[in-house]
C-alpha cells in the first residue's frame, strides 16, 4: 500500500552514520539542511525561529572535535541537524507561543529536553511554527504566519506541532520534537504522512516548556508539569522515533520484543462521539485487511470486548473537561462556570479508574489500533478547527468531536505511535493517512516497533 512521500533524504540515524563514516562533515550536513530550508520554506513556512549562525558554529566545533570515539552510543544523533517546536525554550531564541505581546520573552536556558538532544549530538537549526497557545489543528498565528501542508499548500499540516511535521515531511530536517495533548504530534504526523510518537505521560521532561506569560515573570521556576500533555518525536521512520524517545526518556525503557505475528490486536474504528470520514475509513480498512491476510490476529470492538473497554463516551467527556481545565488553568469556561478543587479531584479519580480499565484490557490485547483523526488534512480556515465544524462524509460534525481519537491514549496517559498507512481523497484532494498503535503504559518502544512491523507489511 503506497503512501505519498515527498523526500528520499536520509533519516537521523542514517545521517549520523554517514558523518561517523566520514562521508560528509557535520558542517556539510548542516549547510545542506539550511539550503533545503531556504529552498522549501518559502512555500511551506515551517520554520518560525531560525538559528542558522549558531548551528553553523556548533557544526564547525563538532568537526574539530571529531565523531565520538565510542562508536556513537553516547551521541547517536552526532551531527544531525533538527528542529524543535517553538514552545520549547532554547537559550537566546524567542518563545512567544504565537502571541505578539509576548515576543519579548527570550529564555536564557535550554529546556531539559533540548539539553538532552544537544548532549546526544543533535544540532538545533531553530524552532518550528505553532498555533496561538498550541490550541488548534492548524499552525497559524499573527507572529509567524501560516504553515502549509507540504503535500497541498491549501491545507493544514496539523497542529499544534504542525510546523515540525511539515519540516520533516518535506525533507528540511530528519526529525523534530513536538508536544501533544489533543493529538498535537499524532494529527500532524497523520496529516503529513510521517511517523510520530505520543509518549507515555511523564516519560519525557517538559521543563522548559512553559507558557511565556508565566515564564517571563521574575523569579519563575518551572516546578511541575501538566497533566495529559507530553513531549514526543516526529520522524520519517520508526528507528529514528525509537532513538529520539530513548534520548528524551527519564529512565531506560524496556521492550518486550514480542513479534507482531504473536500479538493479539484490537481495532477501534467506530466511536460514537464522531464518525470516520470515508477518506480515513477506506485506507484504515484496507490496512486492517492487509494485516489480516498476513496472518495478524485483529479483533474488532465492541464484539466480545464490552466488559474490557472503558466507557469511551464517558472517557471522552472526562478528557475534554480535564483538558479544558488544564488549558484554562481553572479560569471560568465559556459557560461562566469555574472549576472547583472538588471538580479537579473528581477528574483525577475518573482518570485513575480509566487507567485501571485500560490496564485490564492490555492483559487480553497487546495493542490497540485506531485512526488518529476522523478526517485527512483540512483546508485552511480563519477560525480554530475546534470553534467550527469538520466535514465528515458531507455532514458537519463539531470540531471538538474529532478529539475523541486523540483522547483514546491521552486521557489514560498511554503511548501511541502513528505510522503512515496509505492515502485517501478528502474534499477532492489525495492526501496521506495514518494509524495509531496504542499500548500499555511505558511500552513506548514496543508501540514503535510494532508500528514498524505493521508498516513493513503494508508497504512491502
Amino acid at each position: 500500500m503506497a503512501y505519498p512521500q515527498l523526500t528520499a533524504k536520509p533519516g537521523a540515524l542514517a545521517t549520523a552514520q554517514a558523518i561517523r563514516e566520514g562521508k560528509h562533515s557535520v558542517a556539510e550536513a548542516v549547510d545542506a539542511a539550511i539550503v533545503r530550508i531556504e529552498h522549501l520554506d518559502a512555500q511551506v513556512n515551517a520554520l518560525a525561529v531560525p538559528d542558522f549562525e549558531r548551528a553553523c558554529e556548533t557544526a564547525k566545533a563538532m568537526d574539530r572535535a571529531g565523531p565520538p570515539k565510542d562508536g556513537g552510543d553516547d551521541q547517536p544523533l552526532f551531527g544531525v541537524p533538527m528542529t524543535v517546536k517553538e514552545s520549547f525554550d532554547v537559550a537566546g531564541l524567542q518563545s512567544c507561543w504565537g502571541h505578539q505581546r509576548l515576543t519579548d520573552y527570550v529564555p536564557t536556558r535550554d529546556a531539559e529536553l533540548v539539553r538532552k538532544l544537544k548532549s546526544a549530538g543533535a544540532v538545533i537549526l531553530g524552532k518550528t511554527n505553532v498555533p496561538v497557545d498550541l490550541t488548534d489543528w492548524q499552525s497559524v498565528n499573527p507572529v509567524y504566519g501560516r504553515t502549509n501542508n507540504p503535500h497541498d499548500h491549501a491545507r493544514s499540516p496539523g497542529g499544534s506541532s504542525g510546523g515540525g511535521a511539515a519540516a520533516v515531511a518535506s525533507g528540511m530536517v530528519a526529525c523534530e520534537y513536538g508536544t501533544d495533548i489533543g493529538g498535537s504530534v499524532r494529527v500532524p504526523a497523520h496529516f503529513c504522512g510521517i511517523w510520530g510518537h505520543k509518549t507515555t505521560h511523564g516519560l519525557i521532561s517538559k521543563r522548559g516548556h512553559d507558557h511565556p506569560m508565566m515564564a517571563r515573570r521574575e523569579g519563575f521556576i518551572a516546578a511541575h508539569e501538566s497533566e495529559l500533555s507530553i513531549a514526543g518525536p516526529l520522524a520519517r521512520n520508526p528507528q529514528d522515533l525509537a532513538v529520539l524517545t530513548e534520548i528524551g526518556a527519564r529512565f531506560p525503557l524496556r521492550a518486550r520484543g514480542k513479534p507482531l505475528g504473536q500479538c493479539r490486536l484490537l481495532a477501534l474504528t467506530d466511536l460514537a462521539a464522531c464518525p470516520l470520514d470515508a477518506s480515513v475509513a477506506e485506507p484504515t480498512e484496507a490496512a486492517l485487511e492487509a494485516l489480516g491476510q498476513a496472518g495478524i490476529a485483529i479483533e474488532r470492538a465492541p464484539s466480545g470486548t464490552g466488559d474490557l473497554l472503558p466507557d469511551l463516551a464517558q472517557q471522552h467527556r472526562d478528557y475534554l473537561r480535564m483538558m479544558n481545565t488544564i488549558m484554562a488553568r481553572g479560569a471560568p469556561s465559556p459557560s461562566g462556570k469555574r472549576a472547583s478543587a472538588t471538580d479537579w479531584f473528581d477528574l483525577l479519580d475518573a482518570q485513575a479508574a480509566n487507567q485501571v480499565l485500560w490496564e485490564r484490557l492490555f492483559e487480553t490485547y497487546d495493542f490497540v489500533l485506531a485512526p488518529p483523526a476522523p478526517v485527512l488534512a483540512l483546508e485552511h480556515r480563519e477560525e480554530s478547527v475546534f470553534k467550527g465544524a469538520l466535514d465528515v462524509n458531507g455532514e458537519d460534525v463539531p470540531g471538538g468531536a474529532g478529539l475523541v481519537f486523540s483522547g483514546l491514549a491521552t486521557f489514560p496517559g498511554l503511548p501511541s505511535t502513528v505510522l503512515p498507512i496509505g492515502s485517501g481523497t478528502y474534499r477532492g484532494a489525495p492526501l496521506p493517512c495514518g494509524m495509531q498503535v496504542m499500548g500499555p503504559a511505558f511500552a513506548d518502544l514496543d508501540c514503535i516497533r510494532i508500528a514498524g512491523e505493521i508498516g513493513a507489511i503494508l508497504h512491502s
